[in-house]
């Protein structure tokens, strides 16, 4: 069954189909080529034959007439001729050309065309008549005759001689296209077929990522140019299926180190949790209550770790120490400055307020500034305090300077009792006091470099007095560098313009704020920390509100 099933494909295939056609074609034109001239030779045979015999016939007559026969007895013997021979009629002629007569059918061969053009015959094949001119003799006295004989009979033996050489060529041509096919099949169309289906099977394995039975072709061994693309075929396959090995192998060890780093990625994104909510541990929870002071914070980190912070501590003898600040670059590294300036500024701030490493002599409590409008006048000193933040500086710079980790720092030092500000800003952004009916009355501008670059630099400070009602709002570059998805940032001068405006509440303040960045920024991504921490200085009569911290 298997056997009948190849043999019918190889039957069938447009490769089989086509050689036999080509044979068949070749082998017919090559004999219709070698047939046109035996037809041509046998045409020939048949009318010479044919005049021969009318040659033969009239001779004898003309020698067995006598010399004194009339002409018209003599074509009246001629024309008993048309009974036996095929002569249908003729033209007798002196061999000076005078014409003695005619009988039967005039041929066309005239004797002009026998003089002049030397002519003997003539052959009207659609009418089936052949002219001949003879030269003939009646004793020793000569004459033309020409005769015209029916060649139907000719052209029947013709077409009997062409239908037999063309079965014969037909016979000829399929003997030799079965050899030809049985010749070629085991040669050339059966390995093709089989090589076709080899490929087939090659396909369907590599694209069903199966291996694959032994080839028909791999057993193959032929040194013609079909077995060099057997050749061919077998090394393509087994270069493919060993880049498929090789695939597979580097995905499985793909797949390995996938799932390590996955693991991995889970542990670093667990530490990174981890640091992430040790660092929201060191911002205040909620800001202390003070008596005279209401305070809101917001903090939103752009990634999980952030280099944005902000503190706020009470202070021995009444006073509130706050911080702003901004660690250059961001991630693992900002995150690990950020806790160690905080730390820094946290532990000198308390110490140096207890030890009293400021300036000698001092005998305010925090430094005081009298108010202008109750008259007063007092001499100004630096809180000890802001000694901190020449301490948090000359640690980084001399012990971490080589990593150059620097931050941005506002640290101010406020008496909520008489509204005393003392603060150095360390390269930050300028911090502004709004006032209650809106607008900036005072930008808090740098009073010196960011800290952890330069060891024993010298900070300067200032001091301001803040009226009851006024605010007091400090935030990092994530607020004037919010960018959106078209590239266009918050900047300074829409946040000033946002506080033309008044608020009566510090959480107001920041949340109108938030509000405004949001609105900006829309569903773009978050590419730095923001941080806002407002503190509004409340009536006398006010009592302090719940502070607020949002994030």
């Amino acid at each position: 069954m298997l056997n009948n099933n190849h043999l019918l494909k190889v039957l069938t295939a447009s490769l089989s189909v086509r050689i036999v056609l080509w044979v068949f074609i070749s082998v017919i034109v090559i004999e219709t080529i070698i047939l046109i001239p035996s037809l041509i030779r046998r045409e020939n045979e048949l009318l010479s034959q044919l005049k021969d015999i009318s040659s033969a016939s009239v001779s004898a007559i003309m020698q067995l007439a006598e010399p004194s026969t009339p002409d018209d007895e003599l074509l009246g013997k001629l024309s008993k001729l048309r009974m036996y021979y095929g002569i249908v009629g003729g033209v007798l002629y002196q061999i000076d050309g005078e014409k003695i007569g005619t009988f039967g059918e005039e041929p066309e061969l005239a004797f002009v065309d026998i003089k002049t053009n030397s002519e003997t015959q003539l052959l009207n094949r659609n009418e089936s008549r052949y002219d001949i001119a003879l030269t003939v003799s009646r004793q020793q006295e000569k004459f033309i005759f020409v005769g015209r004989l029916d060649s139907l009979s000719v052209k029947q033996e013709l077409y009997a001689f062409f239908w037999r050489i063309a079965g014969l060529v037909f016979i000829i041509s399929v003997f030799v296209t079965a050899g030809a096919w049985i010749a070629l099949n085991p040669i050339v169309v059966s390995p093709i077929l089989r090589l076709r289906s080899d490929l087939i099977k090659a396909g369907d394995a590599i694209s069903n990522d199966q291996n694959t039975e032994q080839f028909y072709s791999t057993s193959v061994k032929r040194r013609d140019e079909l077995g060099d693309v057997i050749a061919a075929f077998n090394q393509m396959y087994q270069q493919i299926t060993d880049a498929i090995r090789h695939r597979k192998n580097a995905e499985k060890e793909l797949q390995i180190s996938f799932q390590r780093l996955e693991a991995y990625s889970g542990i670093l994104n667990k530490e990174l949790e981890k640091g992430q909510q040790i660092q929201r541990n060191f911002l205040p929870d909620k800001p202390p209550q003070i008596q005279g002071l209401e305070i809101s914070a917001f903090f939103k980190a752009a990634h999980q770790l952030s280099g944005d912070f902000y503190d706020v501590v009470e202070l021995p003898r009444g006073c509130v120490g706050f911080v702003v600040a901004d660690v250059c670059d961001k991630g693992v590294g900002a995150a690990l400055f950020m806790a160690l300036f905080r730390s820094l500024i946290r532990v000198y701030s308390g110490y140096a307020d207890l030890e009293g490493l400021a300036t000698q002599g001092h005998t305010q409590p925090c430094g005081r500034i009298v108010p202008v409008s109750e008259g007063q006048t007092s001499n100004i000193f630096p809180p000890n305090a802001l000694k901190a933040v020449e301490l948090t500086n000359d640690y980084v710079a001399i012990n971490h300077g080589d990593l150059v980790m620097f931050a941005t720092l506002f640290f101010g030092i406020l008496d909520p009792t008489t509204g005393s500000l003392s603060y150095i800003n360390a390269g930050h952004e300028p911090l502004l006091v709004i006032t209650p009916s809106g607008g900036v009355k005072a930008q808090l501008r740098p009073t010196g470099p960011a800290i952890g670059i330069d060891p024993r630099v010298q900070f300067g400070f200032e001091q301001i007095y803040l009226e009851r009602g006024d605010i007091l709002l400090g935030y990092t570059d994530g607020v004037s560098e919010a960018i959106n998805s078209e590239g266009s940032f918050y900047t300074v001068e829409k946040l000033l313009s946002l506080l033309q405006k008044g608020a009566t509440s510090a959480a107001e303040l920041t949340d109108r704020i938030v509000h405004a960045i949001e609105s900006h920024t829309g569903e773009a991504e978050q590419h730095d920390d923001i941080t806002l921490l407002a503190i509004r200085r409340t009536q006398s009569k006010e009592q302090a509100s719940d502070s607020e911290v949002t994030s």
